[in-house]
């Protein structure tokens, strides 16, 4: 899986080289190439936002800057475009198992009151969004959403299971976790866990997820009755 990131601001993505993700990106689990869209424009102050057409506050990202920037790293169109837009679809586990399957994906992250839509229009396939709110800019929405789908890449995480339990993976939350020590502050972890009956753990663990989601997130129930 290749992730080709077309931004403002590369140096947020040096955070990806970090922990899991950095481990797997030395192992060439996959791979990121942050692309500057500052480097795509032929301004000679490196120019890449103007007023917007009909006024209003803030400015916008000019559509040629990233155009060129979306042709040097995907000409051909062999990836999904995808641009990260609080007015894009939500993103879920679904979207994030399908768009694993992809070849390669290429995110633009829009800065000030976004991008020109012409561009859009032409150049992007799908606009995704992380949730119902606004931020300053897509760099950290981008992130999230290479740290989602990584994670469903062979290799990346040390064990397969990891994304076949975790919430949302089977429509429920997750049930709870509990280490060492057997008994913290008083607190011991719950009898069945060190029972050593895996056929009774799997079902308490079940039971723990279907009532921590009727509890948090019912709506999860109702879409998976």
């Amino acid at each position: 899986m290749i992730f080709k990131v077309l931004t403002l601001f590369p140096e947020i993505f040096e955070i990806l080289n970090v922990g899991i993700l950095g481990k797997a990106l030395g192992e060439e689990k996959f791979s990121v190439e942050v692309i500057n869209i500052r480097d795509h424009t032929l301004d000679k102050h490196k120019k890449c936002d103007d007023y917007p057409f009909g006024g209003g506050a803030g400015m916008v990202m000019m559509p040629d800057p990233i155009s060129r920037a979306i042709d040097f790293a995907d000409i051909e169109h062999n990836f999904k475009r995808i641009y990260l837009s609080p007015k894009g679809k939500t993103l879920n586990q679904d979207m994030v198992k399908e768009l694993s399957r992809e070849s390669g994906l290429v995110l633009l992250c829009g800065s000030y009151e976004g991008v020109d839509q012409r561009v859009l229009d032409r150049e992007i396939d799908e606009e995704i969004s992380v949730g119902d709110y606004v931020l300053t800019s897509g760099e950290l929405p981008a992130l999230v959403l290479i740290n989602a789908v990584s994670r469903y890449i062979e290799g990346v995480l040390g064990s397969g299971e990891s994304v076949v339990e975790e919430s949302f993976s089977a429509g429920l939350l997750e049930y709870p976790h509990y280490t060492r020590p057997q008994i913290w502050q008083g607190i011991a972890v719950p009898d069945v866990l060190i029972s050593g009956n895996h056929k009774l753990i799997e079902e308490w663990r079940r039971r723990q997820s279907e009532e921590l989601t009727k509890k948090r997130r019912p709506d999860l129930i109702e879409k998976k009755e």
